[in-house]
């Protein structure tokens, strides 16, 4: 019997649609890995088993099954989009446990493609942190389930790199996709500004957030980016040398990056060379605010996400980071600061292609109940070990976490790619060279 767990969305999808397999065993196979590993992981708020089932029998009644993308492919769903005939509970339990009437967008399109939305994963609370815990669960890393999975998609990110599911929907307001990702050995990608229909919260943080993919291959993170933003991420005609820029600045002053993740660039710079590009060591001009407008803007959009909420059923943490946020609404809405960034980074780009850096400065945290510690404490924990990713949502420029090296425990490490705006098939190939010519694997050894 074939096993259809830890295989790719691509692999699943083409045995699908050539008959194969069905919609039915593919996903009866992942809910039972679900059901038998979920529970050391905390990768789901709520599965939909018996929906899921009744989904895949009509995916595989579809007069155009041969023709779906993502034929009978298992998806999770990250718990702040809206899944029709589920509630959203964003982490918190100060959000209303009602139905959704209608898919996302982006859900709604990964269901016209073939998917079939198996759960919705677990996110801190109202998505503010880079550690996944809180009254609904705890995400852990599959490779280390001593340590937090990250944030704020980390549930999402959890179910890929455990093999519960193949690919999972989630998104990214100040690297939200980037951090559980590169903890977890994941292909991601924040699409730039305007390319994948946002309509995440109230005001998208400002415009910040992106909705994107999670995968465990560069193929499955194309597919399911194209499905996301209706359009083509083919390879670029002009396909060849790349100048690309190495920096192992943290953008945010004072903050170390430790030796992993500096070897993981060094050796991913190594790998690009020898593949053909011209790779320099060349730093972004960050300013010494960029802290201040980084702290500003994540403070504010959770301010805007509370408004409506009953304050006294959120955490302190997300209380007095709301609080925190309202002092700077007015201020962050006029998207000075934002500009001004764009403006003073434009000129690197110009010069280079491509900024190669560590995805991450260091190990994510331990999987502890950080949603019970202070706030302060928490700004410490996710800023020391996530300076990464902040810049590219305040800039709207495409941004990915590729897989590449191992820290002692052998958990993974990751670098991320940066690019300037509509360059998103430019970094997926990039990282199709990384994978290609230094290959990972693709899911954690759980069983």
């Amino acid at each position: 019997m074939t096993s259809w767990t830890g295989r790719s969305a691509a692999e699943i999808a083409a045995a699908v649609r050539e008959k194969r397999a069905t919609p039915r065993e593919v996903v009866a196979e992942h809910l039972a890995r679900i059901e038998r590993l979920d529970g050391r992981v905390g990768a789901f708020r709520t599965v939909r088993a018996e929906a899921a089932l009744a989904e895949a029998d009509e995916v595989g009644a579809r007069a155009d099954l041969a023709e779906l993308p993502l034929a009978g492919v298992p998806v999770a769903v990250k718990d702040n989009l809206a899944v029709r005939g589920e509630s959203k509970r964003v982490g918190s339990a100060a959000t209303p446990d009602t139905p959704s009437e209608q898919d996302h967008v982006t859900v709604a399109r990964l269901r016209a493609a073939g998917a079939v939305v198996v759960g919705l994963t677990n996110v801190p609370e109202l998505c503010v942190f880079g550690t996944t815990e809180g009254v609904h669960g705890t995400a852990r890393n599959p490779w280390d389930t001593s340590r937090t999975a990250g944030g704020s998609s980390g549930g999402s990110a959890a179910a890929v790199a455990a093999g519960l599911v193949p690919i999972a929907l989630g998104n990214d307001g100040m690297g939200s996709l980037r951090i559980p990702a590169a903890n977890c050995g994941l292909v991601t990608i924040k699409p730039g500004h305007g390319v994948v229909p946002a309509g995440v919260s109230d005001g998208d943080w400002f415009g910040m957030s992106e909705n994107g993919p999670l995968a465990t291959t560069v193929e499955d993170a194309r597919l399911m980016l194209g499905i996301l933003a209706d359009a083509e991420f083919v390879r670029p005609p002009d396909s060849g040398m790349r100048k690309v820029a190495v920096s192992l600045r943290s953008p945010l002053a004072g903050i170390a990056i430790t030796a992993p993740y500096k070897a993981a660039v060094r050796d991913a710079a190594e790998v690009l060379m020898k593949a053909g590009h011209q790779v320099r060591r060349a730093d972004p001009s960050y300013p010494m605010s960029l802290s201040l407008t980084s702290l500003a803007h994540w403070t504010a959009g959770t301010a805007e996400d509370a408004q409506g909420l009953d304050r006294s059923l959120l955490t302190r943490r997300t209380r007095v980071h709301a609080a925190v946020g309202r002092r700077f609404v007015k201020s962050v809405g006029t998207g000075k600061a934002r500009e001004e960034l764009r403006r003073r980074l434009e000129p690197f780009f110009e010069e280079y292609d491509i900024l190669l850096t560590p995805a991450l400065a260091r190990r994510s945290p331990a999987s502890a109940p950080w949603h019970e510690r202070g706030w302060l404490r928490n700004i410490l924990a996710n800023t020391t070990y996530s300076p990464m990713t902040p810049p590219w949502n305040l800039t709207g420029w495409p941004a990915m976490a590729v897989p590449f090296g191992t820290l002692p425990s052998g958990a993974p490490t990751a670098v991320q790619l940066v690019g300037r705006p509509g360059t998103e098939a430019v970094l997926l190939e990039t990282a199709e060279q990384l994978e290609n010519l230094h290959p990972w694997q693709r899911t954690a050894p759980l069983d």
